[in-house]
């Protein structure tokens, strides 16, 4: 009744008259296989509210009212305007079957497909990547907090474990809710609760019985032991043997912020901006602003680094111009690219010299045949083992030294790794032709990283599994967006193809 009144070329219009054939009922076949049951609503109408409620930043409760009773949403779906819609928790149900499957981002590979029989991308070369941080769906905690939970959820998940806490847990009731009662602007009163509360979990995980645990209680027991000794060291007069602890003076580098997401954690996107949550990776064709690959990690640690997951969101066999910030510039990158044929149009690490306006390394002349380095005075030195150049004594005397180096002990270079092909990458930045492709075609990565937040900087899920789900969602929806505005339609042979 009410679908004539859909715009065209919209979201709507389109699901309304190919929802069918973008999500056919052999594309979720598996996930209700043989023994695990048959959907209960058509597996065309569950994904079509999965791309609408990510595209417009619903939760579940939401979008099932919008099917109810939004006229457009009913006509998107296929349903009539006095049909009821479904529970919301069908949602949860098959997003943790989605993300259990062997193809979690099939909804976005079956619009990937619609992309590539367009031939949206035939022809383009470019790629580029980019991340941004999402924010997390829970509150971070304190190492108070943390512990305590920790130790509740090991009584909760551990047969056997309520009873050594029992026995055996005395810094606290943790059968009761909250915090305990202490006055927390006293420093020695907050040092002895931390110190009793790290010795309870160490006693508890000490005398847990001898058993085979299985996959939840397993993660309880590491969780406790993690949280336990992250953010504590041995108390000032203790030589760590004596179980006395305090609050460490340091930050542990992949620290857990909460143990109901153990997953999120704190990110640093530029040196003033901290935030907690996840890093979601993009790749992206700069000219159309349609996203190629999209991964979702942990927003700290060297492996979720953006130049560390960037190189594996370009496998296949194609061969791109990469384009990136200086991110993605570290010489583990720029070798992967290199090895995989790629061109890097990447923005150089910035070089920085001991002295302001001083010599940087691109100012010594390096020979890696001879294992020698030389200074901008001429004067030379070896390399050693450790990639380390010391200049030493030969600085003594040099008229160059006030621009090279503000050491007693004179120069000191530590080379890369990567150093020659880090220093060819550089010299090619300056070149005219990189500065003009870098500067035309990078920003546009922005635009698509502005489409993903634009409402929903926040998730709505905890663990890897399920924001990753939902980005590859979010991801679907834009692209399908995306090809709207670019005129998709279906021909009468069947095939996808713009206008």
């Amino acid at each position: 009744m009410a679908g004539h009144l859909l715009p065209e070329g919209g979201m709507f219009a389109f699901l309304a008259e190919h929802r069918r054939e973008l999500f056919p009922d052999e594309l979720f076949a598996d996930l209700f296989a043989t023994g695990r049951g048959r959907p209960s609503v058509p597996v065309e109408q569950v994904a079509s509210v999965l791309v609408l409620q990510t595209l417009h930043g619903l939760s579940d409760r939401e979008a099932v009212e919008a099917l109810t009773f939004d006229p457009r949403w009913k006509a998107a779906c296929g349903l009539a305007v006095t049909d009821a819609g479904f529970h919301p928790t069908t949602l949860t149900y098959w997003r943790r079957r989605l993300a259990a499957s062997d193809r979690p981002g099939r909804i976005f590979e079956a619009v990937r497909a619609v992309v590539t029989q367009t031939g949206a991308l035939a022809g383009r070369h470019r790629r580029a990547l980019d991340s941004t941080i999402l924010d997390d769906a829970v509150a971070t905690q304190d190492t108070v907090t943390q512990i305590i939970a920790a130790i509740r959820r090991v009584g909760r998940e551990v047969p056997g474990a309520s009873e050594v806490i029992t026995a055996h847990a005395r810094a606290h009731d943790y059968a009761q809710a909250g915090k305990p009662r202490i006055t927390w602007d006293d420093e020695t009163a907050r040092a002895e609760l931390v110190d009793a509360l790290v010795s309870d979990a160490h006693r508890i995980l000490g005398h847990l019985p001898e058993q085979e645990l299985g996959p939840r209680a397993a993660e309880a027991v590491g969780l406790l032991a993690l949280v336990a000794g992250q953010d504590v060291e041995p108390a000032e007069d203790s030589d760590g043997r004596d179980g006395r602890w305090r609050i460490a003076r340091r930050t542990a580098s992949d620290r857990v912020i909460s143990v109901v997401d153990p997953d999120t954690r704190h990110a640093h996107k530029t040196r003033n901006q901290r935030r907690d949550g996840y890093k979601a990776h993009l790749v992206v064709e700069p000219d159309t602003g349609i996203i190629t690959a999209t991964t979702l990690t942990p927003a700290a640690g060297p492996e979720n680094s953006d130049a560390a997951v960037g190189i594996d969101l370009l496998a296949g066999p194609r061969r791109f111009e990469v384009l990136g910030d200086s991110a993605y510039g570290s010489g583990d990158m720029l070798a992967a690219l290199a090895q995989a044929g790629h061109r890097a149009v990447i923005k150089p690490w910035p070089l920085h010299s001991p002295v302001p306006g001083g010599f940087t390394v691109d100012d010594f002349t390096v020979d890696e045949i001879a294992g020698a380095v030389t200074c901008p005075h001429g004067v030379t030195a070896s390399i050693s083992p450790t990639r380390q150049v010391t200049f030493g004594a030969r600085c003594r005397g040099c008229p160059l030294i006030a621009r090279c180096t503000t050491s007693k002990t004179g120069r000191m270079l530590r080379l890369r790794p990567h150093d020659a092909l880090q220093r060819a990458h550089r010299a090619a930045a300056r070149d005219p032709e990189f500065i003009e492709v870098y500067r035309r075609h990078r920003p546009m990565v922005e635009r698509s990283i502005a489409w993903l937040t634009r409402g929903n900087r926040r998730l709505r899920f905890r663990g890897v599994a399920l924001n990753d789900l939902w980005l590859a969602h979010r991801a679907a929806a834009l692209n399908l967006r995306r090809l709207l505005a670019l005129g998709l339609h279906r021909r009468s042979t069947g095939a996808w193809a713009l206008a």
